[in-house]
Parts: C-alpha cells; structure tokens; sequence
C-alpha cells in the first residue's frame, strides 16, 4: 500500500473523531446560533443593509476577520490542551507515527467545523440575490478568504493550545495573537506611520489582506500570504510535540535534522511573500466586468503613446485615515497602467512635504496644493496638510486629479462615512486621453482622421450670386485649397455648381439633401445655392455658415472636420431654461442643471448655447436640451436645422415641470411650440404623468391635517411620481442604459410612437416603467396624510407599461419644411444687409436630413434637476449619481466615443436595492434567521442519528 493511502484513514479517523467531540455537547449548537445569530445583526442592523441601498454582501465580510478570531480561537482552545490535562497527549507522543497525521487531523476537522459555520451564513447571499442584481464573484471571493483566513487563525490556534494545558488561557493567548495579525494592518496601527511603513504593514495585516479579496480580486500574492500562515504554524505545532518526544536534551542528529528542515521551511515561507509581493500579474478579477483590471479600452489609449508617459502619485505620509487605505490601491492600479505602458509610462510616487524642492514644483508649475484635513481621535484634534493627487504628463500636456476628482464619499446608516475610489481607471484613462489630445491637436488636423473625407460644395456660379457672396466664394475656395494640400490623399473635393432655373437639380438637391434655393430677401426673385457638405460613409454634416468672412468659415470647416476624427475633444451645445428673476422675487424657483453641466464637461467641451439668433453655435457636436420652454420660432429653428444637418438632438422634455415654493411641489405647464416639434418628428407626450408603484423614495413635504389645521413637515415615503426604472425596464443591448442598475425617473410623461412618421428609421426603447405603472391627470402631486398616517395618491385605473426614454435614428424631415425661414424676416434682412456680418439674410430652409440623424428624448423636465437630485441625495443618504451617467452614457454613445463609455460603465457596480416596506424588510430578515435555525436542526437531526449509528456499532461489537 502507497504511504499516502496508510496515512489519509488516520488523519480523516482523527478529524471525524474532533467533529464528534464537538457536536456532542449542546455547546456545539449554541456556538454555532451565537456565530449565525451575531452575523445576521451586524449584516441587517449594524450596517443597515437596507439603509445601504446597494446589493451586495460586503456588509457580511467587514466583519468577518473579528468575528473568526473568536470563533477560530473557541474551536482550538480544548484541542491539544484537554489532551495534555488529561494525560492523552502522552499516548499520542508513544504512537510509532508521525506527528503531522494528528496535527493535520484536528486541523481539519476544525476547517469542517469552520465550513459549516460559514454555510450558515449562505441563505444572505440567496436573499440579497433575490432582492436584487448580485454580482456573485465578490460572493464567492469573499467566502475563500474567509476560509483562508479562518484557515490561518486555526493554524495559530492549535499552536497556542499546543503550548497550554489551560483551555481559557488556550483561549487568551490564541485571540491576543491572531488578534495581533489583524491589528498590524488596520489603520490603528498604520496610521502612526508614514505610507510606506504603513503599506508594508498592511501586507503583514490578516485584515486589510481580507478585504483585497472580498472586493472580487484574487491575487495569488494574498492567497500565498494565507498559505504561509498556515504552513508556519502548523510546522512550529509538529516541531514542538515532537520536541516532546525527545527524552534527553542532548543534540543528536536526528534533533540537528529536525531543526534544520523546520527552519528551511520557515524561512522559505516567508521569503516567498517578499518574493511575491514584487509580481503584479498573478490575479484574478471576479467582478462581472472586470471592474478592476485595466479594460482593452484603456489598453488602445496606452498603445497610442508614442513618448514617455509619466504618472506621478503625490501622496502625504500624514493623511487622514479614511484616505490612507485608498493610497495602496490607488498605486497599484498605476502600476497596471506602467505594466500595460511596455515600458512607454513612467510611473513615481512622491512625498512633497519631504522634499521642498518638488513640493515648490508641485505648486509652482502644476497648481497642486495640499488639501487642509481635519483628524481627530480621543485625545486630540488637528489639522493635517495631506496630497492626494495624480500628475499624467505628456509632453508639454498635463493633467491633474485631486481627491475631489477620485473619491466619493457616503453616509451610513450609522451617521459615519465611507470614503471610497468612485472609478479611477476611468478617471484616470479620461486623464490620459485629454493629454493625448491637446499633445496631438498641435499638429496636422488630418493625423487623426482615419478614412477620407469627401466635401462636396454645392455654389452657384458667380453671376447667379449676389455680389457679396461672390467674394466670399473666393475666400471659401482659398480655405478649401489650403485644407486639401494639407490632407493629401484623405480629403477629396468636388465642385458642383447647381442652377436654380434647373428643375431637375432642384429636385435631386432637395431630394437628397434636402436643400432649396436660397433668395436675397422674401420678395427677390433671385434663386441661388451656396451650400458645402462633407461626408465619410454614411455620415454627412453640412458645414453650417455665420459670418461671411474667411476667418469664420476657416474655423467652421475645421470643427466639421473634427467631428469626423477620433481622439479630439468634443463640444456640446447645451440649452437650460434662463433665469427668470420676476418668477424668482416671487419665489418660484427656475430648474437649474449645473451638476448636469459639470458631469458633462468632466471629458467634453460644454458651453451654454444662445439659440436666439437662431443657429447652433458651428463647432458644436451634439445639442442637449434640458426643460425648454416657451421656445421662440428661431430658437426651433436652430434645433431643427442643426438635426437636418445630420447633428443629435437630446432632449429632456415633457408638457410639465415642477415648481418648488415656499407652499411646496407643485406642477406646471410649460408654453411654446417644442412638443409641437416632437409631434412633427413623430414623438407623442401625452399630457398627463406616469405614477409607479415600483418607485423610489424622497423626501417629500408633506400636507397633515392636525384638528383642523394644515401642519406641512418632511417625510421620507414611497413616491409613485418618482419611477424606479430597473432590470427590465433599462434597455440592457444598448451601451446607453446596459450598464446602470438603476434610474430614477421623475415627474415624467408616456411618450407614444407615430409609427407611420417613424416608419423609415430605427426606434430604440431605453427606459419603460414597470408593469405596476398608470397615469393620471391630476396635477396635484403634493398627497396629504389621511387619518392612518398613509399618503393618498390618484388611484389606478389601468396598469401597464409606459415608455420614458426612447431613439429615434433615421430621415427626418424639417419642421420648417415648405415654409419661409424665420430668419428671413423683413427687419432681420435689413439689419443683416446694414451690418453685412451675417448670412442670415440669404438663409434657406434644409428640409430634410440625411440618415445619420438622431433625437434622443427622456420624457421628463425635472429627472436630471438640481433641486431633484438634492433631494434624492437627501433620501439615499449618499450621492444619487445614475441619472448623471445616464446622461453621460447617452452623449457618449450620440459622439460613437465607446471606449470612455465602457470605461465608466465599469465603475457602476454599487447596484441599488428595489425599493420595499419596512414590513417587506421584517420579513426578509426574520426569514433568514429561521434558515439559520432551520439548518442548525438539520445538522442536529444528522449528528444524532451518527451517533446513534455509532452506539450501535459498539454495542454489535460488544455482542460479537
């Protein structure tokens, strides 16, 4: 028989044998319920699961290296030290066998025991699974660290119990020590020390090791640590009962053998950590998405550089504790980036306060100042100067990252803070890319087309044209002359000269682009043409025109160009209701959109556009229209152009929006032709709102009748009007909507489709409330607490389905179709002919654009609001941040930029629990305590129904 196969019956005889010990005492049982029972409080009442709002089980392993300290240390504490009371552990030492077989047996019947433990806490998962998304990998990473980690605390436990033959100093000393290993790594210990020394203790920490892996990252250099752990003190456990077995104390070689294999062992286990901790590539993300690995899309940026790279990490020794765990990860992600770099990135962690010189250069050159944080403990309170900033450098370009750029910070159920990175590849990539670009938009325009462009100039020949445009034709042909030497083979240039006597050429222009003859004034019988087009596949931009002047149209065909080349900035053209300061003094209360501007203009270009002059500004690349109201006829004009022009068109709209006064909510009518507009292009917006009973909360005021008398206060309650659009309800193809858990959609209208106006182009559907939804036309949307305490809302009629969100892609035609341009007013062409600095007064109507067209539209005014996000920020109790990217999903699908846009999608993982009851709540809670019971009993039933087999057992023996 093979020496392996005479040594597993032993081993698996002696941890059978320790399972049997330990459940034949009641205690067995009460420790168990005592381990399920505090878990499920820390994970539903210490950490407010519910109040968290995010689906997840990190709640359950922040706790886990405390509590496995107690329940690895109670599991060892009578294993060898019963043994040496009570006079076995010399029958063990007389037995012809190695040692190692009884110090692996109760270790592993101490991981059984440990196992069992842990599936007890498995029906969390399955619950939290059930309410919500899950991510699974972090689930599952999260219970082979605690295995591990339990694991290690084993080890230490039977080690100490080896050296005692007092279970309750057993006990002691196991916690004392295992509590050690965990408190060298907390922020207790680390924060007296600077980053370096705190981050070589953190490496050393049971603790911060463990919560590598809980986050979804399995890096074999934690695994190892673990292992190490283990081999360590299970060989000093064997080493030490065999010193027992020597009966003299007298060195033989045998001794010399023993010593010398015990500290090669040792030291090779240790070592290896040293060895280890220097490889960055052995690891495995369990995230779905990989959320914590460098994505391709990072990759194609960093494959794009050409000269060294530099990524330098300014961070303070003395930081603020809830910053300091932050800085390790952050160093490691750049250190991603240098390895995917092949030797192209440079990376350098500095310290400025302890080099003046750098810390001048810091603040001189790159404007990087420290950040003044307040650090209290129990004795004192201070404030500390601390850096936590990132320099990406490339060439003269640079960019800088503050902690207000990476660090998102919430508030817990328990009043306290968490302070974690909010996505910092993509912060960091978006970094990388702006640095490209302004590096790369010093040079040739053309380096970043990939293609060629063809432009297509559509002007009349010069005795058709009035005499002013004749020298701007020639300046336009100078500018296009120039352009093309500089373009070479990618930019092609036909010159086609229509006549507007020419019937046919009439009708081919209007027919494929939707062009009619321009005229001198509304009552000259002058026809012309003076339009340009640039196309590349089925892309076509008409090359709009403002003033009529070289400069002008110089700087108008090159922002066309650029909206075909990849890797430059983009503009968006962003239109918000202006300040109405008579509606102000009365305190209503104009919708703002700044965080909408600032989450935008993060990566692109934004700039409020004035469409009173009625045309989008040239160089914008998407218009994005946010609650419009009473829009004049140039103002739509200017909308409509720019999507017959082959532009996108998001807007944020719907019949009503909201108005905060100091009486409360209220709902109003919005003025103007823009849902006229929509109708046009075959989008419907019925007057009425959208209720939800699967809804979000907010923090509504509220209306409470008080013996007679109307009491309005603040309440948290469950908002039909604010639609928790998820799972189903979110477009889970389209790159727009794929990737957010959850968006909360307010105040909003059903859109319907014109199917015969939409007949010809492609029709996306991103957002549908819930099957539960209806609608009503009461604008009522304050509810007033009746008798029980409950809010009364319109009740529903007939359940079913709204669309909220939708993309229209194809042909439209022009609102203005067949009609005279609003620009072509009688006092328009005079002042125009007077100034001579506009061509409004030869402006022609496009009527119809070109396929590549696209208006994007949310049907609510108020989601994306300030006031709106403020207070669902107030009743989350963290920053509310979905419907931002929601928006900024949406600009960059519209500018085809996927690469940004997959890389924030990866930092959207916090996903958001359905919204419930407090009776729901109770109910999952309870329920999983009796699984927890439920599981306790089976594991009763089971051990009793082996013991008995065992009684019996004896018994035939004793027969026989």
């Amino acid at each position: 028989m093979q020496p392996e196969k005479r040594h597993l019956p032993l081993i698996r005889r002696i941890a059978a044998k320790e399972i049997a010990i330990f459940f034949a005492s009641p205690t067995a049982y009460l420790f168990l319920a005592a381990f399920a029972g505090i878990s499920l409080f820390i994970f539903f009442w210490g950490e407010s699961f519910f109040s968290r709002n995010i689906t997840d089980v990190r709640p359950l392993f922040e706790w886990m290296p405390v509590l496995l300290i107690f329940l690895t240390s109670t599991l060892t504490m009578r294993l060898w030290s019963e043994e040496r009371r009570t006079g076995t552990l010399e029958h063990v030492l007389t037995q012809p066998l190695p040692l190692w077989h009884f110090v692996l047996g109760k270790f592993l019947g101490c991981m059984l025991l440990l196992a069992i433990a842990l599936l007890m806490t498995l029906p969390l998962p399955f619950t939290v699974a059930q309410l919500g998304e899950l991510d699974w990998g972090p689930v599952w990473a999260g219970y082979i660290a605690a295995l591990l980690l339990g694991a290690a605390y084993l080890s230490i436990g039977l080690f100490v119990s080896a050296r005692s033959d007092n279970q309750i100093i057993s006990l002691i000393c196991s916690v004392g020590v295992c509590g050690s290993f965990y408190l060298v790594g907390t922020a207790t210990i680390t924060d007296l020390f600077g980053n370096t020394t705190g981050e070589w203790l953190r490496m050393l920490g049971t603790g911060s090791r463990f919560d590598s892996i809980t986050r979804g990252v399995i890096d074999i250099r934690d695994l190892y640590y673990y292992f190490s752990i283990i081999i360590v003190f299970l060989t000093l456990n064997t080493f030490f009962l065999e010193k027992e077995r020597w009966a003299n104390l007298k060195r033989t070689p045998r001794h010399q053998s023993w010593r010398a294999i015990t500290g090669l062992l040792l030291a090779n286990a240790v070592l290896a950590n040293l060895w280890l901790g220097q490889v960055n590539l052995l690891r495995i993300d369990t995230t779905e998405g990989d959320i914590y690995s460098i994505s391709d899309a990072t990759r194609q940026y960093l494959n794009q550089v050409e000269e060294p790279l530099l990524i330098r990490g300014y961070f303070s020794s003395k930081t603020h504790p809830l910053l300091a765990p932050l800085v390790p990860r952050m160093k490691d992600l750049i250190r991603e980036y240098e390895i995917a770099g092949k030797g192209k990135v440079r990376v350098e962690f500095l310290d400025p306060v302890t080099n003046p010189e750098l810390e001048e250069e810091a603040n001189t050159k790159y404007s990087i100042r420290a950040t003044p944080l307040q650090v209290a403990d129990r004795y004192q309170s201070a404030i500390v100067n601390s850096y936590f900033n990132i320099l990406v450098q490339y060439g003269d370009e640079f960019e800088v990252l503050g902690f207000q750029d990476l660090i998102e910070v919430k508030s817990q159920g328990d009043n306290s803070l968490e302070v974690q990175l909010r996505n910092p590849e993509y912060d960091l990539t978006r970094s990388l890319k702006k640095v490209l670009n302004s590096y790369r938009s010093g040079g040739n325009l053309f380096d970043m087309v990939d293609g060629t462009l063809v432009l297509n100039t559509y002007i009349s020949e010069d005795q058709q044209l009035p005499g002013e445009l004749v020298e701007y034709k020639k300046a336009v042909t100078d500018v296009i002359d120039t352009l093309q030497q500089q373009a070479g083979d990618q930019m092609v240039v036909n010159h086609v000269a229509p006549n507007a006597e020419n019937t046919q050429e009439v009708q081919a222009l209007a027919r494929k682009y939707g062009f009619k003859p321009m005229s001198r004034s509304l009552f000259s019988d002058e026809r012309f043409y003076f339009y340009l087009t640039l196309e590349q596949g089925d892309q076509i931009r008409q090359i709009p025109f403002d003033e009529p002047t070289k400069a002008s149209f110089e700087r108008n065909l090159k922002a066309s160009i650029k909206r075909f080349a990849s890797g430059i900035t983009k503009n968006v053209a962003l239109v918000t209701p202006k300040v109405d300061e008579k509606t102000e003094q009365y305190g209503i209360s104009t919708p703002r959109f700044v965080q909408l501007e600032e989450t935008l203009g993060a990566e692109l270009n934004v700039t409020q556009e004035d469409l009173s002059d009625g045309s989008v500004s040239a160089d914008a690349d998407i218009l994005v229209i946010a609650a419009p109201n009473n829009l004049k006829d140039k103002e739509l004009f200017a909308i409509d152009q720019f999507l017959m022009k082959g532009g996108t068109v998001v807007a944020s709209a719907s019949p009503f929006t909201t108005t905060l006064t100091q009486q409360g909510l209220g709902v109003a009518k919005l003025q103007g032709a823009f849902q006229d507009w929509l109708t046009h292009h075959g989008f419907g917006i019925e007057n009425k709102l959208v209720l939800d009973a699967q809804n979000a909360s907010f923090p509504m005021p509220m209306i409470r009748n008080v013996r007679g008398h109307r009491v309005q206060e603040i309440r948290v309650i469950d908002y039909p009007y604010f639609i928790d659009a998820r799972g189903e309800g979110l477009n889970e193809e389209n790159p727009i909507s794929a990737n957010i858990p959850q968006v909360t959609v307010a105040w909003a209208s059903p859109i319907t489709i014109d199917a015969e106006k939409q007949a010809d182009r492609d029709i996306t559907e991103l957002i549908r409330s819930s099957e539960r939804s209806w609608i009503s036309d009461n604008m009522d949307i304050m509810p007033e607490i009746d008798e029980n305490g409950f809010a009364a809302f319109p009740l529903p009629k007939e359940e079913k389905s709204y669309l909220l969100g939708v993309i229209s892609e194809g042909r439209f035609t022009s609102y203005f179709a067949g009609k005279e341009s609003p620009l072509m007013s009688k006092d328009d062409v005079a002042s125009d002919t007077e100034t001579g600095t506009s061509l409004a007064g030869f402006s022609s109507v496009t009527e119809h654009s070109p396929s590549s067209a696209r208006i994007i539209l949310y049907s609510s005014n108020d989601f994306l609001r300030d006031q709106t996000m403020t207070m669902a920020n107030s009743a989350a109790g963290s920053e509310y941040l979905n419907p931002m990217q929601l928006m900024a999903n949406t600009v960059d699908w519209a500018l085809e930029d996927a690469s940004m846009l997959s890389i924030r999608a990866r930092g959207q993982f916090n996903r958001t629990l359905p919204p419930m009851d407090h009776d729901t709540q109770i109910f999952w809670e309870y329920l999983n305590y009796a699984l927890a019971i439920l599981a306790l009993a089976i594991i009763a039933l089971f051990q009793r129904k082996q013991q008995r087999s065992r009684q019996q057992h004896y018994l035939n023996v004793l027969a026989k």
